[in-house]
């Protein structure tokens, strides 16, 4: 794992084959968010067919008309094969699969993305749970690393997208619609 500082700094560019909502093969870069002016969402999980994952991303893909709204797009990764998560996409999620996702669903089968965003577990080759928001300028402005075990909650995420999108200083507990703390 990275030791260095990686927040408001140039987030680490990348291009990987994803499965798209329509199941389609394609790619998804932090170049091209970048080119259409939309912040990304990026956020790594384990592995495709596992208990706690499908609960995270299928809440994301719930709220994806949300991040839409606040012009962002949403790009889940694992270590996984785009053939493992198309397989895992056309389970339904009472099978425990994903069903219909609003967003795409990366493959990181080199580990080159996980490694240079500081979550792969370089023993098992799989990533621990980042999520990373990048301006459309292409700074990383947000990072959260946490334990496998644990899901994360969208509404935080939302929440913390809409402070960045403030440009203002947000205090403890901010909402939004609150007042920022510009001075």
């Amino acid at each position: 794992m990275t030791d260095k500082r990686m927040v408001a700094k140039q987030a680490p560019r990348f291009e990987m084959d994803a499965v798209m909502p329509n199941k389609e093969f394609a790619k998804v870069s932090l170049e091209e968010n970048m080119k259409n002016d939309k912040w990304t969402v990026l956020f790594f999980y384990p592995m495709d067919f596992t208990f706690v994952c499908p609960t995270e991303i299928t809440s994301l893909s719930d709220r994806y008309d949300e991040f839409e709204d606040l012009d962002a797009e949403v790009i889940g990764v694992s270590t996984d094969t785009v053939h493992t998560h198309k397989a895992w996409i056309n389970t339904a999620r009472e099978d425990n699969g994903l069903g219909e996702l609003k967003y795409p669903l990366a493959a990181d089968t080199n580990h080159v993305v996980s490694r240079e965003y500081g979550v792969l577990i370089e023993e098992e080759g799989v990533a621990l749970r980042g999520l990373f928001i990048i301006s459309p300028e292409g700074e990383l402005m947000y990072s959260v690393v946490n334990h496998n075990n644990i899901g994360r909650d969208v509404d935080e995420t939302l929440r913390v997208l809409q402070a960045l999108q403030t440009g203002g200083l947000c205090p403890a507990n901010w909402k939004p619609g609150q007042k920022t703390l510009n001075v």
